[in-house]
């Protein structure tokens, strides 16, 4: 999507999406707190971040899903995910 050039932003926008979500989450989600806390996360971005949130959750809502059960760190799910270098 051609909305955000460059892989720095998207992994930076990424990152910050990932930190709200587990903020949100707490420590040890389960599934149904995680769904709820993805489509509130991305909607506390404001428009522009939000949509592209959303599309990242819809995309990757699994990846996420288990990431933030793992205890993974958001750097760690975007960079499993692809979307940030290692």
């Amino acid at each position: 999507d051609g909305v955000v050039q460059g892989r720095g932003i998207k992994c930076s926008l990424c990152t910050k999406a990932l930190k709200k979500i587990q903020a949100l989450a707490g420590d040890n989600p389960d599934e149904a707190a995680v769904a709820a806390v993805l489509q509130k996360g991305c909607r506390t971005l404001g428009r522009t971040m939000g949509r592209l949130c959303q599309r990242l959750v819809n995309k990757y809502r699994d990846q996420i899903t288990e990431g933030l059960q793992n205890g993974d760190t958001p750097r760690d799910i975007c960079t499993a995910m692809g979307i940030c270098r290692t």
